[in-house]
Protein backbone atom coordinates (compact mmCIF):
# COMPACT_ATOMS: atom_id res chain seq x y z
CA UNK A 1 0.00 0.00 0.00
CA UNK A 2 1.10 3.58 -0.61
CA UNK A 3 2.26 6.11 1.97
CA UNK A 4 -0.96 8.05 1.39
CA UNK A 5 -3.05 5.00 2.13
CA UNK A 6 -1.32 4.36 5.44
CA UNK A 7 -2.02 7.92 6.62
CA UNK A 8 -5.60 7.90 5.41
CA UNK A 9 -6.21 4.45 6.81
CA UNK A 10 -4.99 5.43 10.27
CA UNK A 11 -7.65 8.14 10.45
CA UNK A 12 -10.41 5.80 9.22
CA UNK A 13 -9.32 3.00 11.56
CA UNK A 14 -9.40 5.36 14.54
CA UNK A 15 -12.74 7.00 13.71
CA UNK A 16 -14.66 4.20 11.97
CA UNK A 17 -13.01 0.86 12.85
CA UNK A 18 -15.81 -1.32 11.49
CA UNK A 19 -15.79 0.57 8.17
CA UNK A 20 -12.01 0.27 8.05
CA UNK A 21 -12.20 -3.51 8.39
CA UNK A 22 -14.69 -3.70 5.55
CA UNK A 23 -12.60 -1.36 3.44
CA UNK A 24 -9.59 -3.67 3.68
CA UNK A 25 -11.74 -6.47 2.24
CA UNK A 26 -12.71 -4.45 -0.85
CA UNK A 27 -11.04 -6.14 -3.80
CA UNK A 28 -13.21 -5.25 -6.78
CA UNK A 29 -11.09 -4.72 -9.89
CA UNK A 30 -11.20 -1.21 -11.37
CA UNK A 31 -9.32 -0.10 -14.47
CA UNK A 32 -7.77 3.29 -13.87
CA UNK A 33 -6.06 5.76 -16.17
CA UNK A 34 -4.59 9.15 -15.30
CA UNK A 35 -6.12 12.00 -17.31
CA UNK A 36 -4.31 15.31 -17.56
CA UNK A 37 -5.48 18.76 -18.60
CA UNK A 38 -4.90 21.99 -16.74
CA UNK A 39 -5.56 19.77 -13.75
CA UNK A 40 -5.63 15.98 -13.49
CA UNK A 41 -8.14 13.28 -12.59
CA UNK A 42 -8.81 9.59 -13.07
CA UNK A 43 -10.67 7.63 -15.70
CA UNK A 44 -12.24 4.67 -13.91
CA UNK A 45 -13.53 1.86 -16.11
CA UNK A 46 -13.75 4.45 -18.89
CA UNK A 47 -15.68 6.99 -16.79
CA UNK A 48 -14.03 10.29 -15.91
CA UNK A 49 -14.23 10.76 -12.16
CA UNK A 50 -14.00 14.57 -11.97
CA UNK A 51 -13.00 17.57 -14.09
CA UNK A 52 -9.48 17.35 -15.49
CA UNK A 53 -9.20 21.10 -15.94
CA UNK A 54 -10.41 22.64 -12.67
CA UNK A 55 -11.54 20.18 -10.01
CA UNK A 56 -11.92 22.87 -7.36
CA UNK A 57 -14.17 25.01 -9.53
CA UNK A 58 -16.28 21.95 -10.31
CA UNK A 59 -16.63 21.22 -6.60
CA UNK A 60 -17.76 24.80 -5.94
CA UNK A 61 -20.41 24.50 -8.66
CA UNK A 62 -21.62 21.25 -7.11
CA UNK A 63 -21.67 22.76 -3.63
CA UNK A 64 -23.68 25.74 -4.87
CA UNK A 65 -26.61 23.40 -5.59
CA UNK A 66 -26.92 22.63 -1.87
CA UNK A 67 -28.70 25.03 0.51
CA UNK A 68 -26.58 27.23 2.76
CA UNK A 69 -28.92 27.11 5.75
CA UNK A 70 -29.03 23.36 6.38
CA UNK A 71 -26.99 22.07 9.32
CA UNK A 72 -26.63 18.61 7.79
CA UNK A 73 -25.70 17.69 4.22
CA UNK A 74 -25.11 14.43 2.39
CA UNK A 75 -22.60 13.65 -0.33
CA UNK A 76 -22.97 10.39 -2.24
CA UNK A 77 -19.69 9.27 -3.70
CA UNK A 78 -16.26 10.34 -2.51
CA UNK A 79 -14.65 11.41 -5.79
CA UNK A 80 -11.17 12.75 -5.06
CA UNK A 81 -12.35 14.49 -1.89
CA UNK A 82 -12.92 17.88 -3.50
CA UNK A 83 -16.61 18.35 -2.66
CA UNK A 84 -16.27 17.43 1.05
CA UNK A 85 -13.42 19.92 1.35
CA UNK A 86 -15.46 22.72 -0.21
CA UNK A 87 -18.54 22.00 1.91
CA UNK A 88 -16.48 21.97 5.10
CA UNK A 89 -15.59 25.60 4.41
CA UNK A 90 -19.15 26.47 5.46
CA UNK A 91 -19.03 27.59 9.11
CA UNK A 92 -22.72 26.79 9.61
CA UNK A 93 -22.44 23.18 8.54
CA UNK A 94 -22.78 20.96 11.58
CA UNK A 95 -22.50 17.51 9.99
CA UNK A 96 -21.43 16.23 6.59
CA UNK A 97 -22.32 12.64 5.76
CA UNK A 98 -20.13 11.15 3.05
CA UNK A 99 -21.67 7.98 1.60
CA UNK A 100 -19.35 5.56 -0.21
CA UNK A 101 -20.92 4.25 -3.43
CA UNK A 102 -18.00 2.07 -4.57
CA UNK A 103 -15.80 0.56 -1.89
CA UNK A 104 -13.04 -0.61 -4.21
CA UNK A 105 -12.86 2.82 -5.85
CA UNK A 106 -12.64 4.61 -2.50
CA UNK A 107 -9.90 2.24 -1.38
CA UNK A 108 -8.01 3.10 -4.57
CA UNK A 109 -8.23 6.88 -4.21
CA UNK A 110 -7.04 6.57 -0.62
CA UNK A 111 -3.79 5.24 -2.09
CA UNK A 112 -3.37 8.12 -4.53
CA UNK A 113 -4.11 11.29 -2.54
CA UNK A 114 -3.99 12.64 0.99
CA UNK A 115 -7.55 12.79 2.36
CA UNK A 116 -6.70 13.27 6.01
CA UNK A 117 -7.81 16.90 6.06
CA UNK A 118 -11.48 16.14 5.51
CA UNK A 119 -11.46 12.66 7.07
CA UNK A 120 -10.21 14.11 10.36
CA UNK A 121 -12.96 16.73 10.58
CA UNK A 122 -15.22 16.07 13.54
CA UNK A 123 -18.11 17.21 11.35
CA UNK A 124 -17.63 14.34 8.88
CA UNK A 125 -19.35 10.96 9.11
CA UNK A 126 -18.19 8.30 6.66
CA UNK A 127 -20.37 5.31 5.79
CA UNK A 128 -21.29 2.89 3.04
CA UNK A 129 -24.40 4.14 1.26
CA UNK A 130 -25.95 0.66 1.21
CA UNK A 131 -25.93 0.41 5.00
CA UNK A 132 -28.95 2.71 5.13
CA UNK A 133 -32.38 1.79 3.76
CA UNK A 134 -32.95 5.00 1.80
CA UNK A 135 -31.42 8.28 0.71
CA UNK A 136 -31.23 11.43 2.80
CA UNK A 137 -31.61 15.06 1.76
CA UNK A 138 -30.28 17.57 1.00
CA UNK A 139 -27.74 15.65 -1.05
CA UNK A 140 -25.38 15.89 -3.95
CA UNK A 141 -24.57 12.68 -5.82
CA UNK A 142 -21.34 12.70 -7.79
CA UNK A 143 -22.40 11.87 -11.37
CA UNK A 144 -19.51 9.53 -12.18
CA UNK A 145 -20.14 7.41 -9.11
CA UNK A 146 -23.80 6.99 -9.93
CA UNK A 147 -22.43 5.02 -12.88
CA UNK A 148 -19.68 3.31 -10.90
CA UNK A 149 -21.72 2.23 -7.87
CA UNK A 150 -21.00 -1.35 -6.83
CA UNK A 151 -23.55 -4.09 -6.18
CA UNK A 152 -23.76 -3.49 -2.43
CA UNK A 153 -24.72 0.15 -2.91
CA UNK A 154 -26.88 -0.36 -6.02
CA UNK A 155 -30.23 0.11 -4.24
CA UNK A 156 -29.20 3.52 -2.96
CA UNK A 157 -27.79 4.36 -6.39
CA UNK A 158 -31.18 3.61 -7.92
CA UNK A 159 -32.98 5.85 -5.44
CA UNK A 160 -30.55 8.68 -6.03
CA UNK A 161 -30.98 8.49 -9.79
CA UNK A 162 -34.76 8.34 -9.39
CA UNK A 163 -34.75 11.45 -7.21
CA UNK A 164 -32.41 13.36 -9.51
CA UNK A 165 -34.59 12.57 -12.54
CA UNK A 166 -37.94 13.20 -10.84
CA UNK A 167 -38.71 16.62 -12.28
CA UNK A 168 -37.60 15.52 -15.75
CA UNK A 169 -39.79 12.43 -15.61
CA UNK A 170 -42.81 14.50 -14.53
CA UNK A 171 -42.50 16.98 -17.38
CA UNK A 172 -45.18 15.26 -19.49
CA UNK A 173 -47.68 15.56 -16.63
CA UNK A 174 -47.94 19.34 -16.66
CA UNK A 175 -51.39 20.30 -15.31
CA UNK A 176 -51.49 23.16 -17.82
CA UNK A 177 -50.87 20.89 -20.80
CA UNK A 178 -53.63 21.30 -23.39
CA UNK A 179 -53.38 17.59 -24.21
CA UNK A 180 -53.97 16.61 -20.60
CA UNK A 181 -56.77 19.12 -20.14
CA UNK A 182 -58.53 17.82 -23.22
CA UNK A 183 -58.22 14.20 -22.09
CA UNK A 184 -59.68 15.02 -18.68
CA UNK A 185 -62.54 16.85 -20.37
CA UNK A 186 -63.18 13.91 -22.70
CA UNK A 187 -63.28 11.48 -19.77
CA UNK A 188 -65.48 13.55 -17.48
CA UNK A 189 -68.79 12.15 -18.76
CA UNK A 190 -67.57 8.59 -18.20
CA UNK A 191 -66.16 9.42 -14.77
CA UNK A 192 -69.39 10.99 -13.55
CA UNK A 193 -71.40 7.97 -14.69
CA UNK A 194 -69.16 5.47 -12.90
CA UNK A 195 -68.79 4.47 -9.27
CA UNK A 196 -66.11 5.66 -6.89
CA UNK A 197 -63.25 3.20 -6.35
CA UNK A 198 -63.75 3.66 -2.61
CA UNK A 199 -66.68 1.25 -2.92
CA UNK A 200 -64.10 -1.51 -3.33
CA UNK A 201 -62.13 -0.55 -0.23
CA UNK A 202 -62.43 -3.02 2.62
CA UNK A 203 -64.28 -5.62 0.52
CA UNK A 204 -61.53 -8.27 0.80
CA UNK A 205 -60.54 -7.94 4.43
CA UNK A 206 -57.91 -10.48 5.50
CA UNK A 207 -57.84 -12.10 2.06
CA UNK A 208 -54.78 -12.91 0.01
CA UNK A 209 -54.55 -11.02 -3.28
CA UNK A 210 -52.41 -11.74 -6.33
CA UNK A 211 -51.27 -8.57 -8.13
CA UNK A 212 -50.31 -9.51 -11.67
CA UNK A 213 -47.98 -7.41 -13.82
CA UNK A 214 -46.74 -8.11 -17.34
CA UNK A 215 -43.06 -8.80 -16.72
CA UNK A 216 -41.35 -11.76 -18.45
CA UNK A 217 -41.60 -14.05 -15.40
CA UNK A 218 -45.41 -14.07 -15.58
CA UNK A 219 -45.12 -16.51 -18.47
CA UNK A 220 -43.83 -19.25 -16.20
CA UNK A 221 -46.87 -19.06 -13.91
CA UNK A 222 -49.78 -19.39 -16.35
CA UNK A 223 -50.44 -23.07 -15.69
CA UNK A 224 -50.35 -22.71 -11.92
CA UNK A 225 -52.44 -19.53 -11.94
CA UNK A 226 -55.08 -21.21 -14.11
CA UNK A 227 -55.31 -24.10 -11.65
CA UNK A 228 -55.61 -21.76 -8.65
CA UNK A 229 -58.24 -19.67 -10.46
CA UNK A 230 -60.46 -22.73 -10.65
CA UNK A 231 -60.41 -23.41 -6.91
CA UNK A 232 -63.42 -22.55 -4.76
CA UNK A 233 -61.26 -20.90 -2.10
CA UNK A 234 -58.52 -18.82 -3.70
CA UNK A 235 -56.81 -15.42 -3.70
CA UNK A 236 -58.31 -12.49 -5.57
CA UNK A 237 -56.66 -11.79 -8.94
CA UNK A 238 -55.93 -8.12 -9.74
CA UNK A 239 -54.08 -7.53 -13.00
CA UNK A 240 -52.67 -4.48 -14.74
CA UNK A 241 -54.08 -3.54 -18.14
CA UNK A 242 -51.31 -5.02 -20.33
CA UNK A 243 -51.49 -8.34 -18.47
CA UNK A 244 -55.21 -8.76 -19.24
CA UNK A 245 -54.78 -9.99 -22.80
CA UNK A 246 -52.06 -12.60 -22.12
CA UNK A 247 -53.98 -13.83 -19.09
CA UNK A 248 -57.18 -14.34 -21.10
CA UNK A 249 -55.23 -16.00 -23.91
CA UNK A 250 -54.04 -18.53 -21.34
CA UNK A 251 -57.47 -19.21 -19.88
CA UNK A 252 -57.11 -17.04 -16.79
CA UNK A 253 -59.87 -14.61 -15.88
CA UNK A 254 -58.83 -11.79 -13.54
CA UNK A 255 -61.20 -10.49 -10.89
CA UNK A 256 -60.22 -6.84 -11.40
CA UNK A 257 -58.24 -4.85 -13.96
CA UNK A 258 -56.39 -1.59 -13.25
CA UNK A 259 -55.50 0.94 -15.96
CA UNK A 260 -54.11 4.49 -15.68
CA UNK A 261 -51.97 5.14 -18.78
CA UNK A 262 -53.26 7.55 -21.40
CA UNK A 263 -51.51 5.51 -24.11
CA UNK A 264 -53.41 2.28 -23.41
CA UNK A 265 -55.70 1.53 -26.36
CA UNK A 266 -58.24 -1.18 -27.17
CA UNK A 267 -55.32 -3.12 -28.66
CA UNK A 268 -53.75 -3.33 -25.22
CA UNK A 269 -57.00 -3.72 -23.29
CA UNK A 270 -59.63 -5.45 -25.46
CA UNK A 271 -63.14 -5.43 -24.10
CA UNK A 272 -64.16 -8.90 -25.30
CA UNK A 273 -65.31 -11.14 -22.44
CA UNK A 274 -65.08 -8.26 -19.96
CA UNK A 275 -68.78 -8.29 -19.02
CA UNK A 276 -68.38 -9.20 -15.37
CA UNK A 277 -64.85 -7.91 -14.74
CA UNK A 278 -64.58 -4.54 -12.95
CA UNK A 279 -62.16 -1.97 -14.33
CA UNK A 280 -60.46 0.57 -12.06
CA UNK A 281 -59.11 3.59 -13.90
CA UNK A 282 -58.05 7.22 -13.71
CA UNK A 283 -59.41 9.90 -16.04
CA UNK A 284 -56.28 10.09 -18.16
CA UNK A 285 -57.36 6.80 -19.67
CA UNK A 286 -58.60 6.70 -23.25
CA UNK A 287 -62.38 7.29 -23.11
CA UNK A 288 -62.86 4.90 -26.04
CA UNK A 289 -61.28 2.13 -23.98
CA UNK A 290 -63.47 2.99 -21.01
CA UNK A 291 -66.72 3.12 -22.97
CA UNK A 292 -65.95 -0.20 -24.68
CA UNK A 293 -65.41 -1.97 -21.37
CA UNK A 294 -68.43 -4.12 -20.57
CA UNK A 295 -67.86 -4.67 -16.89
CA UNK A 296 -68.46 -2.27 -14.03
CA UNK A 297 -66.13 0.71 -13.92
CA UNK A 298 -64.67 2.51 -10.91
CA UNK A 299 -63.09 5.95 -11.21
CA UNK A 300 -60.18 7.09 -9.07
CA UNK A 301 -57.54 9.80 -8.82
CA UNK A 302 -53.93 10.01 -7.74
CA UNK A 303 -52.33 12.80 -5.73
CA UNK A 304 -50.97 14.32 -8.96
CA UNK A 305 -51.61 18.06 -9.52
CA UNK A 306 -53.26 17.20 -12.84
CA UNK A 307 -56.31 15.99 -10.89
CA UNK A 308 -56.42 18.90 -8.44
CA UNK A 309 -59.46 20.61 -9.98
CA UNK A 310 -61.33 17.35 -10.53
CA UNK A 311 -60.67 16.26 -6.95
CA UNK A 312 -62.29 19.45 -5.71
CA UNK A 313 -65.26 19.45 -8.09
CA UNK A 314 -65.97 15.72 -8.31
CA UNK A 315 -64.43 13.91 -5.32
CA UNK A 316 -63.22 10.34 -5.79
CA UNK A 317 -60.90 8.20 -3.70
CA UNK A 318 -57.20 8.18 -4.51
CA UNK A 319 -54.78 5.41 -5.37
CA UNK A 320 -51.03 5.63 -5.08
CA UNK A 321 -49.19 6.27 -8.35
CA UNK A 322 -45.46 6.38 -9.00
CA UNK A 323 -45.07 5.98 -12.74
CA UNK A 324 -46.25 2.40 -13.27
CA UNK A 325 -49.71 0.86 -13.19
CA UNK A 326 -48.34 -1.73 -10.75
CA UNK A 327 -48.40 0.95 -8.02
CA UNK A 328 -52.16 1.66 -8.00
CA UNK A 329 -52.83 -2.06 -8.46
CA UNK A 330 -50.87 -2.83 -5.28
CA UNK A 331 -52.44 0.10 -3.43
CA UNK A 332 -55.89 -1.10 -4.44
CA UNK A 333 -55.11 -4.54 -3.02
CA UNK A 334 -54.02 -2.98 0.27
CA UNK A 335 -57.07 -0.73 0.49
CA UNK A 336 -59.36 -3.65 -0.29
CA UNK A 337 -58.03 -5.24 2.89
CA UNK A 338 -55.35 -7.70 1.80
CA UNK A 339 -53.06 -8.97 4.53
CA UNK A 340 -50.92 -10.92 2.08
CA UNK A 341 -50.02 -9.88 -1.47
CA UNK A 342 -48.05 -11.93 -3.98
CA UNK A 343 -46.60 -10.14 -7.00
CA UNK A 344 -46.45 -11.77 -10.42
CA UNK A 345 -44.59 -10.32 -13.38
CA UNK A 346 -43.40 -7.39 -11.26
CA UNK A 347 -39.90 -7.75 -12.67
CA UNK A 348 -38.71 -4.17 -13.27
CA UNK A 349 -36.11 -5.76 -15.52
CA UNK A 350 -35.60 -7.87 -18.65
CA UNK A 351 -34.94 -11.43 -17.45
CA UNK A 352 -34.59 -14.05 -20.19
CA UNK A 353 -33.84 -11.12 -22.53
CA UNK A 354 -37.54 -10.29 -22.76
CA UNK A 355 -39.39 -7.08 -21.94
CA UNK A 356 -42.91 -8.37 -21.23
CA UNK A 357 -45.06 -11.48 -21.31
CA UNK A 358 -47.45 -11.81 -24.23
CA UNK A 359 -46.05 -8.88 -26.20
CA UNK A 360 -43.37 -8.58 -28.84
CA UNK A 361 -40.06 -6.94 -28.06
CA UNK A 362 -40.64 -3.18 -28.18
CA UNK A 363 -44.47 -3.32 -28.23
CA UNK A 364 -44.80 -1.71 -24.80
CA UNK A 365 -41.66 0.42 -24.73
CA UNK A 366 -37.96 0.25 -25.57
CA UNK A 367 -36.60 -3.01 -26.90
CA UNK A 368 -34.24 -5.21 -24.88
CA UNK A 369 -31.35 -4.10 -27.08
CA UNK A 370 -31.74 -0.56 -25.72
CA UNK A 371 -31.32 -1.59 -22.08
CA UNK A 372 -28.24 0.16 -20.68
CA UNK A 373 -28.77 -0.25 -16.95
CA UNK A 374 -28.97 -3.04 -14.40
CA UNK A 375 -30.54 -4.11 -11.11
CA UNK A 376 -29.85 -7.14 -8.94
CA UNK A 377 -32.19 -10.09 -9.31
CA UNK A 378 -33.32 -12.54 -6.64
CA UNK A 379 -30.04 -14.44 -6.89
CA UNK A 380 -27.97 -11.29 -6.44
CA UNK A 381 -26.92 -11.24 -10.08
CA UNK A 382 -27.13 -8.28 -12.42
CA UNK A 383 -30.05 -8.27 -14.86
CA UNK A 384 -30.59 -5.68 -17.57
CA UNK A 385 -33.24 -3.00 -17.22
CA UNK A 386 -34.09 0.54 -18.23
CA UNK A 387 -33.89 3.68 -16.14
CA UNK A 388 -37.62 4.21 -15.59
CA UNK A 389 -38.05 0.61 -14.40
CA UNK A 390 -35.51 1.27 -11.66
CA UNK A 391 -37.51 4.33 -10.57
CA UNK A 392 -40.74 2.30 -10.48
CA UNK A 393 -38.98 -0.28 -8.33
CA UNK A 394 -37.88 2.41 -5.86
CA UNK A 395 -41.44 3.70 -5.54
CA UNK A 396 -42.82 0.22 -4.86
CA UNK A 397 -40.14 -0.55 -2.28
CA UNK A 398 -40.92 2.65 -0.40
CA UNK A 399 -44.62 1.84 -0.51
CA UNK A 400 -43.98 -1.62 0.92
CA UNK A 401 -41.88 -0.12 3.71
CA UNK A 402 -44.81 2.13 4.67
CA UNK A 403 -47.21 -0.81 4.99
CA UNK A 404 -45.67 -3.23 7.49
CA UNK A 405 -49.11 -4.64 8.32
CA UNK A 406 -49.18 -6.36 4.91
CA UNK A 407 -46.94 -9.30 3.97
CA UNK A 408 -45.56 -8.89 0.46
CA UNK A 409 -44.26 -11.80 -1.59
CA UNK A 410 -42.55 -12.18 -4.93
CA UNK A 411 -43.24 -15.11 -7.23
CA UNK A 412 -39.86 -15.23 -9.01
CA UNK A 413 -36.16 -14.69 -8.44
CA UNK A 414 -35.48 -13.89 -12.09
CA UNK A 415 -36.76 -10.31 -11.95
CA UNK A 416 -35.47 -7.48 -9.78
CA UNK A 417 -35.04 -8.14 -6.10
CA UNK A 418 -37.79 -6.12 -4.38
CA UNK A 419 -36.77 -4.88 -0.94
CA UNK A 420 -39.40 -5.67 1.67
CA UNK A 421 -40.69 -8.82 -0.05
CA UNK A 422 -40.17 -12.48 0.69
CA UNK A 423 -40.30 -15.21 -1.92
CA UNK A 424 -43.57 -17.15 -2.07
CA UNK A 425 -42.44 -20.77 -1.62
CA UNK A 426 -45.49 -21.98 -3.52
CA UNK A 427 -43.93 -20.50 -6.66
CA UNK A 428 -40.24 -20.08 -5.80
CA UNK A 429 -38.02 -22.88 -4.54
Amino acid sequence: MSEWFEGNAQVIQRRWPALYARLLMQDGAVQVELLKGRDSTLSVDGIQLTSRHDRLREAHVQAASLPLDKPQLHVYGTGLGDLPRVLLERPGLGKLYVHILNGALFKLVLQLLDHRDWLESARVELLFAGDLPDIYTPFFALPAELLLADDFNAKIRDRLVSEVNLSFNNREFDPQSSVIQQRLKDCLEVLLADDDVSQLFGTCADREIYVIGTGPTLEGHFQRLAAIRGQAERPLFICVDTAYRPLRENGIKPDLVVSIDQRISVLHLPSEESDDIPLVYMPLSDPQVLRAWRGKRYGSYSASPIYAQLRQQHPRAQLHVGGSVIHPAVDLAVKMGAVRITLFGADFAFPMNKTHTGWNDGDLGPAVSQARYWVLDGWGERVRTQLNFRSYLCVLERYIARHPQVSFFNSSRAGAMIAGTQFNTEFVQ
